[in-house]
Parts: C-alpha cells; structure tokens; sequence
C-alpha cells in the first residue's frame, strides 16, 4: 500500500494587503478629511443669517442618515458581522448607501473591521488608542492616531484573509470597483439637488457646502470617535477582552453604534443598545426590514445572553 506524504500546510495569509495604498489614494484621503473640517470650522459664521435654508438642512440631513445608517446596518451590522441576512435588493442598496460615507469602499471597509475585532486594542489593532502606551501623552497621541491618524498609513487590511466572503459576491465586487464614483455621487447630488430645489447657483453651493462639505465632516468624526473615545470613555456594562465602552452621548448620531461595549462583547448581535433607555436606531431600522421581510435570521439578544455577559 502507497503511503501518501502528508502535504505542506497552505502559508497562512498576511495581515497586510500586498498592494499598498498609492500616494495618489493617500492624497485623496487627505482632501476628503482635511476639507470637511475646513468646511465645519467655517459652518457657524457662514450660517449666521445668510449662509444656511431649510432646503440645506433637509438635504443634509437625509444624506447624512442615508449614508450613516448605510455603515452602521450595511457595512457593519450586516457586511461586517453577519447580524442579519438580506435579500439582494437589500444587499446592494445597504452596500450602495454605505459607499455614499466616503469612508471606505465595502471591501476595504470590512477588512479593516475585522482586522480591528481580531487585534482589538492589541499589537495589530489598525486603531486602538491604547498602541503608544497608557500615559497622558501617549494616550493623546494615541486618541488621535485611533481618530484619524491610522487613515495615512499605506498599509491595508489583506482583502483575501478578512472579506474572502465579499469577494466571492459579484454584487459586491462592483460596489468595490464602482466606489470612486458613487463618492463622487455622494459629493455632487446635493449640490445639484439644491441647484433644482432653489433654481439658483447659490442653492447649489449652500446645498454643496452643507450637504457635502459638513455632512461627509460630520458622519466621519462620528465614526471615527466609535474608534477613539468608545475605546477609551464611557461605562463598562459587558465583559469584554478589550477596553470597548458604552458612551450615551453619542447614542443618537451614531444611529447606535456608541454602546460599544456590548458590541465587543458580542459582535454579531443585531442590537447594540440592548439594555433600557438605550437608543439604537440601527436595530430599529433592522427591525422594520424583518417585519418587511427583505432581512430575516436576525441575531437578537436575549435576556439569558445579555444576563451571562453582564459585568456584576
């Protein structure tokens, strides 16, 4: 009888991605953090009695949770960890209205989180705040490298090792290619919404400036403080490996995503805001598409796994 050699274990993937990012992609990351904060730091003089219309509040305000809910309950909740499944339809408006934030093509996106519930405040965390030490100064620095810094670095998240699933999927994997111009999209339709609303180029540019301009400035520090002060402020009501935190304040313009601590604790829960008083407008949105029927096997908690996670 032929004895067969065992064969050579597969080399496990690494944690890089062999492409780097460009100084052309690098560049853009640039503009599209440096210039909402240009735009946020002039919002209340522009506004004070000449700058700001309903017609941009309302345009603002729709794109803001159109593309916000589309990172917490796509990109997150759904792409990221599985809390839910989606009939196509829904699959592709979630990864269409996520891709509206800027932050980051679905792709890239779930990489890098994934990689952050691996690593999560440890060696090989892409932004934990924790990375330079625990001290006032390192901890300062490390706020804001976990805020926004870590955007700079030319490493990414290995694509194939942390979202093989998503590359599996057709839809998906023109979503990734089609990123450039459903930001742009994202950045343009405002201002020709409020071109149209107003029949004017000034409605055009206050639209822009608020509907683009302060809105993309908005959701991603709001995203990005999930990164920095959830893991740093705030109570902690689960067990957790890492230093995950609830923090109230931030409940409502993060649609949920601010009861960090539970969702560390338990990443495929469909809720975050699990205990009473705690609002999650993602979860409320889940729901309505369960009852809709276009979402179904939704990972709800339960009182038994909320009670054995519970810190006594």
């Amino acid at each position: 009888m032929t004895v067969l050699a065992d064969r050579p274990a597969a080399a496990p993937k690494p944690e890089a991605d062999p492409s780097r990012r460009t100084k052309a992609e690098l560049f853009t990351f640039a503009l599209v953090v440096g210039l909402p904060l240009v735009a946020i730091a002039t919002a209340v003089p522009f506004a004070w009695g000449w700058g700001l219309g309903w017609t941009d509040i309302a345009i603002a305000f729709v794109f803001y949770v159109v593309s916000g809910l589309g990172v917490t309950v796509g990109f997150h909740r759904y792409f990221t960890h599985g809390s839910f499944k989606a009939n196509r339809p829904l699959k592709v408006a979630l990864g269409v209205a996520g891709s509206l934030s800027l932050e980051m093509s679905v792709l890239d996106w779930v990489a890098v989180h994934r990689k952050h519930h691996k690593f999560s405040d440890k060696e090989g965390d892409p932004h934990s705040p924790w990375r330079f030490g625990t001290g006032f100064k390192a901890l300062s620095k490390g706020l804001l490298y976990a805020h926004m810094g870590w955007l700079f670095e030319a490493e990414r998240a290995n694509r194939q090792k942390y979202a093989p699933d998503l590359m599996k999927d057709p839809d998906l994997m023109k979503l990734h290619r089609w990123f450039p111009w459903l930001a742009l999209t994202s950045i343009v339709a405002p201002a020709v919404l409020g071109g149209l609303l107003t029949m004017s180029w000034w409605g055009a540019f206050t639209a822009f400036f608020w509907g683009s301009l302060v809105r993309i400035g908005l959701l991603h520090h709001v995203t990005w403080s999930i990164n920095s002060i959830c893991h740093v402020f705030g109570d902690e009501q689960f067990e957790a490996r890492d230093k995950s935190r609830q923090v109230w304040w931030l409940a409502i313009p993060s649609f949920g995503e601010s009861w960090h601590n539970l969702h560390h604790s338990d990443p495929t829960c469909a809720r975050h805001g699990a205990l009473k008083g705690q609002i999650d407008i993602s979860a409320g949105l889940i729901r309505i598409f369960e009852r809709l029927g276009w979402a179904r096997d939704v990972r709800w908690p339960t009182p038994e796994r909320l009670a054995a996670k519970r810190v006594s």
